[in-house]
């Protein structure tokens, strides 16, 4: 029952996102919406972690299956894909390090900002 109850609010802020999408008229997927009213409605502890952390965690687990579909779309259009694919691997290497770079000097200048206050 402690999971179904969890899973209602991921979905119900999931939800809120959908109507934000159709609402404002911005070109933003509609997960990026709830991922930030999730945020907000954690920082501001309207939502408690307790009420959707061991979901959010089961979730997670099994995010590598929701990629199965996408990786088999992709090997049954291997035949288009092929002639791009040394420029989507480029692509892909450069902006994963631009990323990683990134994501480090955030993390970094955060933990500094902590350690100072």
């Amino acid at each position: 029952m402690k999971y179904l109850k969890q899973f209602s609010v991921i979905l119900f802020i999931t939800f809120l996102g959908e109507i934000l999408k159709t609402v404002i008229p911005l070109t933003v997927p509609a997960s990026i919406y709830g991922l930030v009213l999730m945020l907000i409605a954690l920082q501001t502890k309207l939502i408690n972690l307790d009420h959707v952390q061991d979901t959010g965690a089961f979730l997670i687990e099994i995010m590598p299956v929701m990629f199965i579909p996408a990786a088999v779309g992709l090997m049954d259009s291997w035949e288009i894909l092929k002639p791009i694919c040394a420029p989507i691997i480029l692509i892909t290497v450069v902006t994963t390090l631009i990323v990683m770079v990134v994501t480090g000097r955030v993390t970094q200048f955060i933990i500094n900002m902590e350690r100072k206050n």
